[in-house]
């Protein structure tokens, strides 16, 4: 019989109360409970913390070494939507991330992908409908039916998302929504539906109408939405119907904190410590039903022990029983290295041609339509602009800020390339690309010239998936040989390419926070004002293609 005790401050989220306490553990369950007339000091006692809602691909790490890094943060369990692979590779995709999370120290909850691809706009590898749908929710690891993005399409009650929507139903599994900016109405006629969460609201008032209709709100901040200072306040007035995840986590952020970061942040923005942690392990816990322990009675043993509530620094971190992690670092033993042969992955496109991302200038000197980025946020906003003119071409503009941007289809061997442009992504010189796209995960890049544009694509190509800076006429490359979205590295070995890589465009004048996981945003068809996807321009106002010229 496998028997631990430790004693600290204990914190009872179902009841609400601190105590002093001495847990018992038996066999990977609490056993018994204690009580204490003293805790030892810088050792409180924490119900593990759930991300509630993540997509693991964009950390560009493998589940399990998602998992090794997280758990070193405290968490014990993420609800994740693993549409960016499904995107790719199909249902096919989808099981493969949830047999290699078993290989991760955290429970990973999947969820069915709802919308693949995100438009009927785009092309992805592969499309989701009601077959594939029920065969996922069909699995007893699939937990819930994944954020449902197309809300034009539930508000119009179109009939191909109504019926995914019905298979969630008929099933009785929970329902994630998606409706950045969505109020009034049209909210009410999004949840009518069975709606149940919302990790896209970036405004307060967003957040208090969905709370109003019975809509758990995901207080989110990753690594480009950055939405918790607006939305923290929820934690005060409704901290019931409150969740925290990151949604979207890039390595380099994700060797720093997770979601013990936000319990941290949220306790110093003045919410009560009961009311965070809540909302990091019993709200998500009880609404998914997870199996993760709470710190009650017959529970697995899944706990955080923390320095102080007010750090969230954690000390320990024991999954099932079993310490995990202590002192930042994971203590379990790596997985065994996959084979190279074994990474999925889906990629067609034969390498570009300077001339392919040439823009002809229109004969009448109309102005264009202008992607505006803004840090921190999905969201763009819409400019219009006269473009700057070069031998009959349009041409990027540094002095002006207006870059080229392009999505190239990496299904298909040769494809033209849509091309807009772009501002606020501030580079004077050379290119950056991606084969992280969401949601189809075309390559995108933005670049200051097309030469550089070229490059920075084709080194994308060569390695059939990758992150890549092209700079003075050289190209650096992280590859992502799993789909063209993960690296099968460590998070610290991904995590210092992908700094490096972002150093490289602020260097080159790039404002933004996170260059990269921005770029992947844009374009994302789901998430207003203006986006580029592999077809041409797309206005998510009027849920419809666009063109360049006004």
């Amino acid at each position: 019989m496998n028997l631990v005790s430790l004693k600290g401050l204990i914190a009872d989220v179902v009841t609400g109360n601190f105590s002093p306490g001495e847990l018992h553990i038996e066999n990977g369950r609490i056993a018994r409970i204690t009580p204490l007339a003293v805790a030892p000091e810088g050792q409180v006692i924490v119900p593990g913390f759930v991300d509630a809602h993540v997509h693991v691909e964009s950390s560009l790490l493998s589940p399990s070494a998602f998992g090794r890094q997280a758990c070193v943060h405290g968490t014990v369990a993420t609800v994740s939507d693993p549409h960016e692979i499904g995107n790719v590779l199909g249902v096919e995709g989808v099981r493969w991330m949830i047999e290699e999370a078993r290989r991760s120290p955290v429970r990973i909850y999947f969820g069915a992908p709802s919308c693949v691809p995100a438009t009927v706009f785009e092309t992805a590898g592969a499309r989701f409908g009601v077959p594939e749908v029920t065969a996922l929710l069909s699995q007893p690891e699939v937990k819930y039916l994944a954020e449902v993005m197309n809300y034009p399409g539930v508000i119009a009650r179109d009939s191909a998302v109504m019926d995914v929507v019905a298979v969630a139903r008929r099933l009785r599994k929970r329902i994630d929504g998606h409706s950045p900016g969505v109020l009034g109405e049209a909210l009410k006629k999004y949840v009518e539906v069975g709606i149940e969460t919302d990790h896209e609201c970036s405004t307060l008032e967003e957040a208090r109408q969905r709370a109003a209709l019975g809509v758990f709100v995901a207080i989110r901040e990753g690594s480009a939405a950055r939405n918790f200072d607006a939305l923290v306040p929820m934690l005060l007035e409704r901290p019931e119907m409150c969740f925290l995840c990151s949604d979207d986590k890039h390595p380099d952020e994700l060797l720093l904190g997770h979601i013990n970061r936000l319990v941290a942040r949220a306790i110093a923005a003045g919410s009560s410590p009961m009311a965070a942690l809540r909302a990091a392990t019993l709200n998500p816990v009880r609404h998914y039903g997870l199996e993760s322990g709470l710190l009650q009675l017959g529970d697995s043993a899944d706990f955080a022990i923390l320095e102080s509530l007010e750090t969230g620094r954690v000390r320990e971190t024991w999954i099932g029983g079993t310490k995990v992690a202590a002192n930042g670092v994971c203590l379990l033993p790596p997985p065994e290295v996959l084979p190279a042969e074994s990474y999925p992955n889906n990629f067609s496109r034969n390498p570009c041609r300077e001339e392919d991302f040439a823009v002809p200038a229109s004969v009448d000197g109309r102005k264009i339509r202008v992607i505006v980025v803004r840090d921190g946020l999905l969201t763009t906003g819409i400019e219009e602009a006269l473009p700057c003119v070069r031998d009959g071409r349009l041409v990027a503009d540094g002095a002006r800020d207006l870059l080229k941007i392009t999505v190239v289809n990496r299904y298909a061997t040769s494809t033209p390339p849509a091309v807009a442009f772009i501002k606020n992504f501030g580079l004077k010189s050379g290119a950056i690309s991606s084969s992280v796209a969401h949601d189809s995960h075309n390559i995108i890049a933005v670049g200051a010239d097309d030469a550089a544009l070229c490059a920075a694509v084709n080194a994308v190509i060569e390695h059939r998936g990758g992150l890549a800076a092209s700079f003075n006429g050289q190209s650096t490359v992280l590859p992502l040989p799993i789909a063209g979205l993960m690296n099968p590295g460590t998070c610290a070995e991904v995590g210092e390419a992908f700094t490096r890589l972002s150093e490289a465009a602020q260097a080159a004048g790039c404002p933004l926070r996170s260059p990269y996981m921005t770029l992947s945003f844009m374009a994302l068809l789901v998430i207003p004002s203006l986006k580029l996807g592999d077809r041409g321009l797309f206005d998510v106002e009027t849920f419809s293609p666009t063109s360049l010229y006004v």
